[in-house]
Protein backbone atom coordinates (compact mmCIF):
# COMPACT_ATOMS: atom_id res chain seq x y z
CA UNK A 1 0.00 0.00 0.00
CA UNK A 2 1.36 3.50 -0.60
CA UNK A 3 -0.10 5.40 1.78
CA UNK A 4 1.59 6.65 4.10
CA UNK A 5 4.37 7.07 1.96
CA UNK A 6 2.62 8.68 -0.63
CA UNK A 7 0.99 11.77 0.59
CA UNK A 8 -0.90 14.40 -1.66
CA UNK A 9 -0.99 17.46 0.18
CA UNK A 10 2.55 17.57 1.41
CA UNK A 11 2.26 20.13 -1.52
CA UNK A 12 -0.66 22.09 -0.52
CA UNK A 13 0.67 23.04 3.45
CA UNK A 14 1.14 26.37 2.51
CA UNK A 15 0.62 29.37 -0.04
CA UNK A 16 4.03 29.15 -0.99
CA UNK A 17 4.22 25.39 -1.96
CA UNK A 18 0.50 25.99 -3.50
CA UNK A 19 1.61 28.78 -5.78
CA UNK A 20 5.52 26.94 -6.45
CA UNK A 21 3.36 23.80 -8.13
CA UNK A 22 0.41 25.64 -9.78
CA UNK A 23 0.45 24.46 -13.13
CA UNK A 24 -1.84 27.21 -14.50
CA UNK A 25 -1.20 30.47 -14.03
CA UNK A 26 -3.61 33.41 -15.09
CA UNK A 27 -2.23 36.65 -15.89
CA UNK A 28 -3.71 39.79 -17.40
CA UNK A 29 -1.85 39.39 -20.42
CA UNK A 30 -4.31 36.53 -21.46
CA UNK A 31 -7.42 38.97 -21.09
CA UNK A 32 -9.15 40.49 -24.64
CA UNK A 33 -11.70 43.39 -23.07
CA UNK A 34 -14.96 43.64 -25.41
CA UNK A 35 -16.06 47.47 -25.68
CA UNK A 36 -19.18 48.25 -27.34
CA UNK A 37 -18.83 51.52 -29.28
CA UNK A 38 -21.75 53.68 -30.55
CA UNK A 39 -22.61 57.07 -32.34
CA UNK A 40 -23.19 60.64 -30.25
CA UNK A 41 -22.05 62.76 -27.58
CA UNK A 42 -21.61 61.82 -23.81
CA UNK A 43 -22.81 58.35 -24.34
CA UNK A 44 -22.14 56.18 -21.33
CA UNK A 45 -25.52 53.84 -21.21
CA UNK A 46 -25.37 51.09 -18.66
CA UNK A 47 -26.13 47.51 -20.42
CA UNK A 48 -29.51 46.59 -18.38
CA UNK A 49 -28.45 43.02 -18.57
CA UNK A 50 -24.88 43.51 -18.16
CA UNK A 51 -24.14 45.26 -14.97
CA UNK A 52 -20.69 47.30 -15.38
CA UNK A 53 -20.85 47.00 -18.79
CA UNK A 54 -21.35 49.99 -20.67
CA UNK A 55 -22.10 51.42 -24.71
CA UNK A 56 -19.57 54.45 -25.24
CA UNK A 57 -19.83 57.17 -27.70
CA UNK A 58 -16.12 58.15 -28.87
CA UNK A 59 -15.61 61.38 -26.25
CA UNK A 60 -16.07 59.19 -23.33
CA UNK A 61 -14.13 56.20 -24.75
CA UNK A 62 -11.14 57.09 -24.13
CA UNK A 63 -11.59 56.90 -20.11
CA UNK A 64 -12.43 53.51 -20.53
CA UNK A 65 -9.22 52.80 -22.83
CA UNK A 66 -6.68 54.41 -20.18
CA UNK A 67 -8.70 52.10 -17.40
CA UNK A 68 -7.70 49.36 -19.83
CA UNK A 69 -4.29 50.00 -20.26
CA UNK A 70 -3.81 51.03 -16.56
CA UNK A 71 -5.56 47.25 -15.55
CA UNK A 72 -2.46 45.68 -17.43
CA UNK A 73 -4.65 43.85 -20.26
CA UNK A 74 -3.87 44.26 -23.52
CA UNK A 75 -6.28 44.03 -26.09
CA UNK A 76 -9.81 44.97 -26.49
CA UNK A 77 -12.42 43.68 -29.42
CA UNK A 78 -14.20 46.31 -30.66
CA UNK A 79 -17.78 46.07 -31.52
CA UNK A 80 -20.06 48.43 -32.91
CA UNK A 81 -23.72 49.71 -32.53
CA UNK A 82 -24.41 51.64 -36.08
CA UNK A 83 -26.49 54.69 -36.33
CA UNK A 84 -28.54 53.15 -39.27
CA UNK A 85 -29.01 49.48 -41.15
CA UNK A 86 -30.05 48.21 -44.12
CA UNK A 87 -30.25 45.06 -45.91
CA UNK A 88 -26.61 45.00 -46.67
CA UNK A 89 -25.33 46.04 -43.23
CA UNK A 90 -22.80 48.84 -44.99
CA UNK A 91 -22.23 50.50 -42.44
CA UNK A 92 -20.12 47.92 -41.51
CA UNK A 93 -18.12 48.40 -44.26
CA UNK A 94 -18.06 52.12 -44.36
CA UNK A 95 -14.88 54.00 -43.78
CA UNK A 96 -16.78 56.04 -41.32
CA UNK A 97 -18.66 53.53 -39.98
CA UNK A 98 -18.20 53.64 -35.62
CA UNK A 99 -16.27 50.22 -35.80
CA UNK A 100 -13.30 52.33 -38.35
CA UNK A 101 -14.03 55.54 -36.50
CA UNK A 102 -13.18 53.56 -32.83
CA UNK A 103 -10.15 51.68 -34.23
CA UNK A 104 -8.49 54.75 -34.78
CA UNK A 105 -9.35 56.62 -32.11
CA UNK A 106 -7.81 53.50 -29.94
CA UNK A 107 -4.69 52.83 -31.59
CA UNK A 108 -4.17 57.17 -31.48
CA UNK A 109 -4.64 56.84 -27.70
CA UNK A 110 -2.92 53.73 -27.14
CA UNK A 111 -0.50 52.70 -29.82
CA UNK A 112 0.42 49.73 -27.40
CA UNK A 113 -3.26 48.35 -27.30
CA UNK A 114 -3.89 45.17 -29.62
CA UNK A 115 -6.89 46.14 -31.11
CA UNK A 116 -9.23 43.71 -32.40
CA UNK A 117 -12.38 44.04 -34.95
CA UNK A 118 -15.37 41.79 -34.62
CA UNK A 119 -15.82 41.00 -38.49
CA UNK A 120 -19.51 40.15 -38.91
CA UNK A 121 -22.79 41.86 -40.21
CA UNK A 122 -25.60 41.08 -37.88
CA UNK A 123 -25.22 44.46 -35.95
CA UNK A 124 -25.40 46.53 -39.13
CA UNK A 125 -28.30 44.53 -40.58
CA UNK A 126 -32.02 45.48 -40.51
CA UNK A 127 -32.69 42.23 -40.23
CA UNK A 128 -30.13 40.99 -37.80
CA UNK A 129 -28.71 38.12 -39.54
CA UNK A 130 -24.91 37.53 -40.35
CA UNK A 131 -24.93 37.51 -44.27
CA UNK A 132 -27.22 38.62 -47.13
CA UNK A 133 -30.92 37.18 -47.18
CA UNK A 134 -32.06 35.26 -50.18
CA UNK A 135 -35.91 34.31 -50.58
CA UNK A 136 -36.86 31.15 -52.70
CA UNK A 137 -38.62 31.62 -55.70
CA UNK A 138 -41.02 28.92 -54.96
CA UNK A 139 -41.45 28.60 -51.36
CA UNK A 140 -40.46 32.44 -50.27
CA UNK A 141 -38.64 31.13 -47.65
CA UNK A 142 -36.00 33.87 -46.37
CA UNK A 143 -32.41 32.14 -46.14
CA UNK A 144 -28.93 33.57 -45.45
CA UNK A 145 -26.77 33.58 -48.58
CA UNK A 146 -23.21 32.43 -48.02
CA UNK A 147 -21.40 33.25 -50.90
CA UNK A 148 -22.80 37.15 -51.79
CA UNK A 149 -22.19 37.40 -47.84
CA UNK A 150 -18.38 36.66 -48.06
CA UNK A 151 -17.81 40.05 -50.26
CA UNK A 152 -19.71 42.01 -47.80
CA UNK A 153 -17.56 40.37 -44.78
CA UNK A 154 -14.54 40.87 -46.93
CA UNK A 155 -15.01 44.71 -47.90
CA UNK A 156 -15.31 44.50 -43.92
CA UNK A 157 -12.31 43.27 -42.64
CA UNK A 158 -10.07 45.39 -45.37
CA UNK A 159 -12.36 48.38 -44.18
CA UNK A 160 -11.07 47.53 -40.51
CA UNK A 161 -7.74 46.62 -41.44
CA UNK A 162 -7.11 49.74 -43.10
CA UNK A 163 -8.20 51.88 -39.78
CA UNK A 164 -5.10 50.02 -38.19
CA UNK A 165 -7.05 46.71 -36.44
CA UNK A 166 -3.79 45.01 -35.12
CA UNK A 167 -6.99 41.40 -35.79
CA UNK A 168 -9.48 40.50 -37.29
CA UNK A 169 -12.06 38.49 -36.20
CA UNK A 170 -14.80 37.43 -38.20
CA UNK A 171 -17.27 35.72 -35.92
CA UNK A 172 -19.95 35.27 -38.65
CA UNK A 173 -19.68 31.50 -39.61
CA UNK A 174 -20.33 31.94 -43.16
CA UNK A 175 -18.73 28.71 -44.99
CA UNK A 176 -15.23 29.65 -46.49
CA UNK A 177 -15.03 32.71 -44.79
CA UNK A 178 -11.60 32.74 -43.32
CA UNK A 179 -9.91 31.96 -47.24
CA UNK A 180 -12.39 34.77 -48.46
CA UNK A 181 -11.11 37.35 -46.01
CA UNK A 182 -7.05 36.20 -45.79
CA UNK A 183 -7.20 36.45 -49.64
CA UNK A 184 -8.98 39.71 -49.21
CA UNK A 185 -6.40 40.88 -46.81
CA UNK A 186 -3.48 39.75 -48.94
CA UNK A 187 -5.08 41.59 -52.01
CA UNK A 188 -5.24 44.82 -50.13
CA UNK A 189 -1.44 44.52 -48.75
CA UNK A 190 -2.40 43.51 -45.40
CA UNK A 191 -1.13 40.26 -45.11
CA UNK A 192 0.52 40.50 -41.46
CA UNK A 193 -2.73 41.41 -40.41
CA UNK A 194 -3.91 38.07 -38.30
CA UNK A 195 -7.54 36.50 -38.31
CA UNK A 196 -8.52 35.26 -35.26
CA UNK A 197 -11.34 33.12 -36.29
CA UNK A 198 -14.98 31.96 -34.30
CA UNK A 199 -14.49 28.89 -35.88
CA UNK A 200 -16.78 27.02 -33.57
CA UNK A 201 -19.46 29.06 -32.55
CA UNK A 202 -22.73 27.54 -31.29
CA UNK A 203 -26.21 28.35 -31.68
CA UNK A 204 -25.92 28.98 -27.98
CA UNK A 205 -29.04 30.64 -25.61
CA UNK A 206 -25.76 32.12 -23.93
CA UNK A 207 -25.80 35.23 -26.05
CA UNK A 208 -29.12 36.86 -24.59
CA UNK A 209 -27.31 39.53 -23.05
CA UNK A 210 -25.33 40.79 -25.77
CA UNK A 211 -27.84 40.64 -28.43
CA UNK A 212 -29.22 43.57 -25.86
CA UNK A 213 -25.78 44.97 -26.14
CA UNK A 214 -25.03 44.72 -29.94
CA UNK A 215 -28.68 45.61 -30.98
CA UNK A 216 -28.14 42.39 -33.00
CA UNK A 217 -31.34 40.34 -32.20
CA UNK A 218 -32.56 38.63 -35.37
CA UNK A 219 -35.89 39.89 -37.14
CA UNK A 220 -36.71 36.59 -37.78
CA UNK A 221 -36.23 32.93 -37.64
CA UNK A 222 -32.42 32.33 -35.80
CA UNK A 223 -29.26 31.38 -36.75
CA UNK A 224 -29.38 27.86 -36.42
CA UNK A 225 -28.33 26.95 -40.03
CA UNK A 226 -25.16 28.54 -39.71
CA UNK A 227 -23.84 28.50 -36.03
CA UNK A 228 -23.35 24.57 -34.77
CA UNK A 229 -25.70 22.40 -32.94
CA UNK A 230 -25.05 22.62 -29.51
CA UNK A 231 -25.30 18.58 -29.49
CA UNK A 232 -21.86 18.29 -31.86
CA UNK A 233 -18.13 18.11 -31.05
CA UNK A 234 -16.93 16.34 -33.64
CA UNK A 235 -17.82 18.89 -36.19
CA UNK A 236 -15.98 21.24 -34.07
CA UNK A 237 -12.72 19.98 -35.89
CA UNK A 238 -14.12 19.64 -39.33
CA UNK A 239 -15.48 23.34 -38.61
CA UNK A 240 -11.86 24.16 -36.79
CA UNK A 241 -9.76 22.38 -39.67
CA UNK A 242 -11.22 24.28 -42.22
CA UNK A 243 -10.10 27.71 -40.80
CA UNK A 244 -6.99 26.03 -40.87
CA UNK A 245 -6.82 24.86 -44.06
CA UNK A 246 -8.08 28.67 -44.98
CA UNK A 247 -5.39 30.47 -43.51
CA UNK A 248 -6.57 30.99 -39.52
CA UNK A 249 -4.22 32.51 -37.41
CA UNK A 250 -6.23 31.75 -34.13
CA UNK A 251 -9.09 29.18 -33.46
CA UNK A 252 -11.70 30.37 -31.52
CA UNK A 253 -14.70 28.16 -29.56
CA UNK A 254 -17.68 30.36 -28.46
CA UNK A 255 -19.52 30.14 -26.06
CA UNK A 256 -16.41 28.87 -23.16
CA UNK A 257 -18.05 27.19 -20.20
CA UNK A 258 -20.82 24.82 -21.65
CA UNK A 259 -17.72 23.70 -24.15
CA UNK A 260 -14.98 23.07 -22.17
CA UNK A 261 -14.61 19.47 -23.72
CA UNK A 262 -14.35 21.49 -27.12
CA UNK A 263 -11.94 23.42 -25.79
CA UNK A 264 -9.47 20.63 -25.14
CA UNK A 265 -10.12 19.54 -28.16
CA UNK A 266 -9.04 22.10 -30.41
CA UNK A 267 -6.48 22.37 -28.31
CA UNK A 268 -5.22 18.67 -29.01
CA UNK A 269 -5.51 18.58 -32.56
CA UNK A 270 -4.16 21.89 -33.98
CA UNK A 271 -1.03 23.94 -32.93
CA UNK A 272 -2.44 27.09 -33.58
CA UNK A 273 -3.93 29.42 -30.51
CA UNK A 274 -7.01 28.50 -28.94
CA UNK A 275 -9.51 31.00 -27.69
CA UNK A 276 -12.39 30.90 -25.37
CA UNK A 277 -15.04 33.38 -25.62
CA UNK A 278 -16.80 33.87 -21.80
CA UNK A 279 -19.75 35.35 -23.12
CA UNK A 280 -22.77 37.64 -22.17
CA UNK A 281 -24.53 35.05 -20.25
CA UNK A 282 -22.15 33.46 -18.56
CA UNK A 283 -20.92 36.98 -17.18
CA UNK A 284 -24.15 38.31 -16.16
CA UNK A 285 -25.10 35.20 -14.71
CA UNK A 286 -22.03 35.79 -12.24
CA UNK A 287 -23.03 39.54 -11.64
CA UNK A 288 -26.89 38.64 -10.92
CA UNK A 289 -25.63 35.88 -8.36
CA UNK A 290 -22.86 38.24 -7.13
CA UNK A 291 -25.18 40.76 -6.26
CA UNK A 292 -28.01 38.54 -4.25
CA UNK A 293 -25.18 37.76 -2.26
CA UNK A 294 -25.08 33.88 -3.14
CA UNK A 295 -21.02 33.59 -4.38
CA UNK A 296 -17.69 35.41 -3.88
CA UNK A 297 -17.76 37.12 -7.29
CA UNK A 298 -14.19 37.73 -7.27
CA UNK A 299 -13.23 33.85 -6.36
CA UNK A 300 -15.78 32.56 -8.60
CA UNK A 301 -14.42 34.71 -11.66
CA UNK A 302 -10.97 33.45 -10.96
CA UNK A 303 -12.09 30.18 -10.68
CA UNK A 304 -13.86 29.98 -13.76
CA UNK A 305 -11.66 31.73 -16.06
CA UNK A 306 -8.53 29.30 -14.90
CA UNK A 307 -11.14 26.85 -15.85
CA UNK A 308 -11.47 27.78 -18.94
CA UNK A 309 -7.37 28.67 -19.41
CA UNK A 310 -6.68 24.97 -17.94
CA UNK A 311 -8.93 22.99 -20.50
CA UNK A 312 -6.77 24.75 -23.43
CA UNK A 313 -7.54 28.51 -23.80
CA UNK A 314 -4.44 30.80 -24.23
CA UNK A 315 -6.68 33.93 -24.70
CA UNK A 316 -10.15 34.22 -22.91
CA UNK A 317 -11.83 37.05 -24.40
CA UNK A 318 -14.15 37.99 -21.28
CA UNK A 319 -15.95 41.25 -19.94
CA UNK A 320 -14.21 40.00 -16.05
CA UNK A 321 -11.18 41.12 -18.12
CA UNK A 322 -10.72 44.82 -15.78
CA UNK A 323 -12.14 43.38 -12.64
CA UNK A 324 -9.95 40.11 -12.94
CA UNK A 325 -6.59 42.11 -14.24
CA UNK A 326 -6.72 44.07 -10.71
CA UNK A 327 -7.68 40.81 -8.94
CA UNK A 328 -4.50 38.89 -10.05
CA UNK A 329 -2.68 42.23 -9.48
CA UNK A 330 -3.99 41.83 -5.39
CA UNK A 331 -6.33 45.02 -5.62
Amino acid sequence: MSFPITRHRRLRRTAGLRNLVRETQLTAHDFIYPLFVTHGSGVKDEIPSMPGVYHFSLDLLQAEVEAVVAAGVQAVLIFGVPDRKDASGSSAFDEEGIVQQAIRAVKAWAPQLVVVADTCLCQFTDHGHCGLIHHDAHSGAAEVDNDPSLQLLVRTAVSQAQAGADVIAPSNMMDGFVAAIRDGLDEAGYDMIPIMSYSVKYASAFYGPFRDAAHSTPQFGDRKTYQMDPANSREALREAESDVVEGADMLMVKPALAYLDVLRMLKEHFDLPVVAYNVSAEYSMVKAAASNGWIDERAVVLETLTGMKRAGADLIITYHALDAARWLRGE
